[in-house]
């Protein structure tokens, strides 16, 4: 009876390494790492802080190839917002996607996102930042809305990636709970 879960044992092993292996091998190419400024993707401090930066600005064109460079070539740009009839509904799109529908807007007005708190858990090459923000017309100027960005990130042994930013604005029927508006991570 032992020999017959050992040998189970075995088989699923192999076939799990074989999933993994074949998963591994067909896997896209990843973009150059010299797209990316090195500071910007060193640690996860530094690509949410590039994320945030790259963004922020008076109106016109923003560093698109910076931007771009922070993330997987599949990432996904992900907003929650409560629609007419009350249902929450979201909108996805890629990379590109965001580029083109923010484009218009920031030259022609002046956008700036800050983080104003942060939740951090991580294991292993993975990150998970629950990041509170606050949107604003001018770099001092007073919020306009705030709301809380999920951010994934991933770290290939090289650098830090950007797997998906997904987020949310508060609403007066969705405040921000006092927990994630206090810093308690490093």
């Amino acid at each position: 009876m032992q020999s017959k879960a050992v040998c189970a044992f075995l088989l699923f092993a192999a076939l799990a390494g074989a999933v993994v292996l074949s998963f591994a091998q067909n896997q896209p190419a990843k973009p150059a790492l010299t797209a990316a400024h090195a500071a910007d993707v060193a640690s996860r401090d530094s690509i949410v802080a590039a994320l945030y930066e790259s963004i922020s600005g008076p109106a016109g064109t923003r560093d698109w190839d910076r931007f771009r460079a922070l993330f997987i070539p599949e990432a996904q740009l992900i907003a929650a917002f409560k629609k007419k009839d009350a249902t929450i509904g979201y909108k996805a799109v890629s990379v590109q996607g965001y580029i083109d529908g923010a484009d218009k807007y920031f030259k022609e007005h002046g956008f700036y996102e800050r983080e104003v708190s942060r939740k951090l858990e991580s294991f292993g090459n993975i990150a998970h930042v629950f990041s509170t923000y606050e949107s604003r017309e001018t770099r001092d100027g007073k919020p306009f809305e705030r709301g809380i960005n999920s951010i994934l990130l991933l770290n290939d042994g090289f650098r830090w990636w950007v797997v998906t930013v997904y987020w949310e604005g508060e609403r007066p029927d969705n405040p921000i709970p006092p927990r994630y508006l206090t810093n308690s991570d490093p």
